[in-house]
């Protein structure tokens, strides 16, 4: 291990005695699925409460206006849970933007409710690993880092939150806000099981594409219908001829539908892109409007398009190469091998990064099986991943940037 400097040496020191498995269990311990408006609540007010030791202003701020598409292709508000805003510092001459979220996949009737220790130490959980831990390692850091003079040098925002598992449509807004003026970003998704962290990441978009045709007797006179199933159906097949090695593209449900005897007049085609570039965002954009046309024209229907690209795609630039490659000397100097290597995932990293703000976004804890009844928190990796994080934090205010 290279010798840290003394002022890394005692944040080091500091965040091996925090309480990190304690805080992350109890966290985990509430059902905080994105849709569990009462447990993202009970939730957001427990990190509030832990992450007002910082030496700013904590808000919890309401969620921007949502809406989604129904069973009967009517768009409706969609309910969010309030967003954790903590602001330190904005008049420092460095300033970074550290993010994660508080929601999880697993809704309040979901069977996988409950915490254990697996035989080989790992706890096995509803997000220990994504990202109850990242969350607790994260304030960690923090903390280390405001126990040392470097501290006044440098300035953040933390932004939690509670919408990242379903594409944080309630929060693009505070997230670009506060990347704004960033000379760098932190998100505390998990890393792999062996420390990898996620390098470049490609785009998704999510579309419900409403269409509306018109009904009539599927024997007496079926000439004199619209079947939107029908025309739903070619719109999934031609979308899904617009895929390439850099665009996948993939119509996952058609929904609508009736009686057998009945020509149907209503179909809802939810269909999901993931772009490696923006360029591909162009070129899917500009096929689905042609695709659009050429099938309302084709069967007579009326078609909608809900949704967009809601996650651009994140790239390794020059800003995000140095960045990875301060968080990899951290890692050396703490011996840690760090690397990185391209997902097909996506997270609020790719918001951040199309800020033009330089992120690494998965400096959270090790583990695995995210999503999944399997998921696991490696708990050894609580205090190395803080630690992580405290030296690069105190590097980039040593250092007045990258």
């Amino acid at each position: 291990m290279t010798t840290l400097s003394p002022i890394e040496q005692s944040a080091v020191e500091q965040v091996s005695s925090a309480p990190l498995l304690a805080q992350v269990q109890g966290w985990a311990a509430i059902n905080s699925g994105t849709r569990n408006l009462t447990g993202v609540a009970a939730v957001g007010a427990q990190l509030a409460n832990a992450f007002a030791a910082l030496p700013g202003d904590v808000a919890m701020v309401d969620p921007a206006p949502v809406e989604a598409v129904d069973g009967n292709g009517v768009a409706q508000p969609l309910g969010h849970g309030r967003h954790l805003h903590v602001t330190v510092r904005p008049e420092a001459p460095v300033q970074i933007l550290l993010t994660g979220h508080m929601d999880t996949v697993y809704p309040a009737d979901h069977p996988f409710q409950a915490q254990r220790f697996l035989a080989d130490g790992t706890l096995n959980g509803p997000g220990v690993a994504d990202m109850k831990s990242g969350l607790a390692l994260m304030l960690a850091a923090l903390k280390a880092v405001e126990a040392t003079p470097l501290a006044a040098r440098i300035g953040y925002e933390v932004v939690i939150n509670s919408d990242e598992e379903t594409g944080s449509l309630s929060s693009a807004a505070l997230l670009a806000g506060a990347a704004r003026g960033k000379i760098a970003a932190l998100t505390y998704e998990p890393a792999l099981p062996d420390g990898t962290l996620a390098g470049a990441r490609g785009g998704t978009g999510n579309f419900s594409i409403v269409v509306r045709g018109r009904s009539a007797h599927a024997g007496r006179n079926p000439e004199d219908g619209r079947n939107a199933i029908v025309a739903a159906a070619d719109l999934a097949v031609r979308l899904s001829q617009i895929r390439g090695p850099s665009l996948a593209v993939n119509p996952a449900k058609i929904e609508g539908g009736g009686p057998n005897n009945v020509v149907p007049d209503l179909a809802i085609l939810r269909v999901n892109f993931r772009p490696a570039t923006s360029e591909d965002i162009t070129r899917a954009q500009i096929h689905i409007d042609q695709i659009v046309a050429i099938v309302a024209s084709k069967h007579d229907v009326h078609i909608t398009v809900h949704g967009g690209f809601n996650r651009p795609p994140k790239p390794i630039d020059p800003g995000a190469a140095k960045l990875f490659d301060l968080v990899k000397t951290a890692g050396a100097d703490l011996g840690l091998t760090i690397g990185w290597r391209a997902t097909g995932g996506v997270c609020d990293g790719n918001n951040i990064a199309a800020c033009g703000v330089p992120v690494v976004d998965t400096m959270g804890a090790r583990g695995g099986a995210i999503h999944s009844l399997d998921e696991f928190l490696i708990v050894e990796s609580l205090a190395e991943r803080a630690a992580l994080s405290a030296v690069t934090i105190l590097r980039i205010a040593e250092r007045g940037g990258l």
